[in-house]
């Protein structure tokens, strides 16, 4: 079977539990009609959980696209085609990504907000992360100036909202100006929005937290040069 599998943390990431049926199997990894499982996708890493049916239980262990495919990688028991199954994904794993993913947007607000400066690349784990942007020189207290401003927007208790819009109107939205439209396929026809409200508004399709308090506390931990024209900011997310 070749059907594509329902991302249901697209529209809720706080879903943990769902119902499901294997429709393909492929040695340790399978496929599912729907999922709250994240696949590593846009520097977000995996959901990690279990899987549950009548006659046996495994781990998810990792979760990738492959063709456009969203492979379940086990450890245990492999399920066969058709069998009805619970999926329920490990809560302070995503916890920890969504809390981080938003520290990144944050990070971007932040920086284009008060430097005007466009992100190049950036990966994260559960509770660090790094991100490049564009610029020449900086001072020595950029990093702790940084890290004041993104901290005084997670204080503010900003909402963010996921919404959908259609792909032609999604390319002509201003706000959007920032982000890479134009790297999502052309297959996909509805954009998926991530909106810090008043700080950033990006395209995007990874699990976030539902206000930027619930993200905790930003510490920029280094700030470098990559490259003429580039430095790299590396942060960590704590509890408070």
């Amino acid at each position: 079977m070749n059907e594509i599998t329902e991302k249901l943390y697209l529209r809720d990431a706080e879903l943990r539990s769902f119902e499901a049926v294997v429709t393909e199997v492929d040695e340790s990894r399978i496929q599912l009609d729907r999922t709250a499982f994240y696949a590593t996708s846009g520097g977000q890493p995996h959901d990690t959980g279990h899987l549950l049916w009548k006659d046996g239980a495994a781990s998810v262990i990792d979760v990738r696209t492959v063709d456009e495919k969203i492979w379940h990688i086990l450890a245990g028991p492999i399920p066969t085609i058709g069998t009805h199954i619970t999926g329920e994904v490990d809560e302070e794993r995503r916890r920890q990504m969504m809390r981080t993913h938003t520290a990144m947007h944050i990070l971007c607000g932040v920086m284009w907000k008060k430097w005007k400066r466009v992100v190049t690349g950036g990966n994260m784990d559960a509770l660090t992360g790094r991100m490049d942007f564009e610029m020449d020189e900086i001072s020595s207290d950029f990093g702790s100036e940084v890290e004041h401003l993104c901290n005084e927007e997670i204080a503010k208790d900003r909402p963010i909202e996921v919404s959908f819009l259609a792909r032609e109107n999604a390319i002509l939205d201003r706000d959007l100006i920032r982000t890479k439209i134009n790297l999502v396929p052309e297959s996909v026809k509805e954009i998926r929005i991530v909106d810090i409200v008043g700080l950033d508004k990006q395209a995007d399709g990874g699990t976030h937290v539902s206000s930027t308090s619930q993200v905790g506390r930003i510490e920029v931990v280094k700030t470098e040069s990559k490259g003429k024209g580039f430095k790299r900011i590396r942060f960590v997310v704590h509890d408070s």
